[in-house]
């Protein structure tokens, strides 16, 4: 799973006045994946800071964006991990029409931080996380045979 997906319809509440999806509902959008994403690979977040004491927190975001989507769009939100250091990881996401995945709304690149909850001081993630996390990363774009 080096590229994780996760739709999302488009209501009332994520649009402006004008009707189209407010532009720091996109972030919402992509938390929302990255959440789902880490679910799939088996980590529950709760459980993991009840265990740990760490957590996940947002040190950087860049996002572009190219287009609007409007109410009751389909949207497809896409998570790839690109990089990780011990106690960070970066991820590449795109926010597309579900039903036309070359239409771009969004795209950016977010990183997360492994905090610990009580001081939120970074602290390396735990062993079997990184694991986790290595398993289901991107190939580098200097691999020679990058998967698409």
């Amino acid at each position: 799973m080096n590229r994780f997906t996760y739709d999302i319809r488009v209501y009332w509440e994520d649009t402006d006045a004008g009707g189209i999806v407010f532009y720091a509902n996109y972030l919402k959008f992509m938390e929302r994946a990255r959440t789902e994403w880490l679910r799939a690979m088996g980590v529950q977040q709760q459980l993991l800071r009840d265990e740990t004491g760490g957590m996940f927190v947002v040190t950087d975001t860049q996002v572009r964006y190219q287009r609007p989507a409007r109410l009751d769009d389909l949207l497809c939100v896409s998570a790839e991990l690109k990089h990780m250091g011990q106690a960070s990881v970066t991820l590449s996401q795109r926010v597309v029409l579900a039903a036309d995945p070359t239409y771009k709304l969004a795209e950016g690149t977010i990183r997360i931080g492994w905090v610990e909850a009580a001081t939120l001081r970074p602290v390396r993630m735990p062993a079997a996380l990184l694991g986790t996390l290595e398993r289901h990363r991107a190939p580098s774009t200097e691999e020679p045979h990058r998967r698409t």
